[in-house]
């Protein structure tokens, strides 16, 4: 039993990767700043308390923290000069 998963598994592994690959306006360019950089940027902000989520898309990383009074912050940066937009 445990060969036919692992067969099913590596099928589904092969027919879901030409999905991925064909998906590259999804990344970052080549130039991109690190996302670290830009999250170390976020942190040195006033009343930052924490990052919530990071999401990217073709106009930049969306960064969406919270600050010491509890605001919610969305911040989109442009991944090449890591300024907020």
């Amino acid at each position: 039993m445990s060969r036919f998963l692992l067969a099913a598994s590596v099928v589904v592994l092969f027919a879901a990767g030409p999905a991925f690959a064909a998906d590259e306006t999804a990344l970052p360019p080549p130039n991109a700043k690190k996302l670290s950089e830009i999250i170390a940027k976020v942190e040195q902000r006033d009343g930052f308390r924490y990052v919530k989520e990071v999401d990217w898309d073709k106009d930049g990383y969306t960064v969406t923290y919270y600050t010491s009074d509890k605001a919610k912050v969305e911040i989109v940066f442009d991944p090449v000069t890591a300024e907020p937009k």
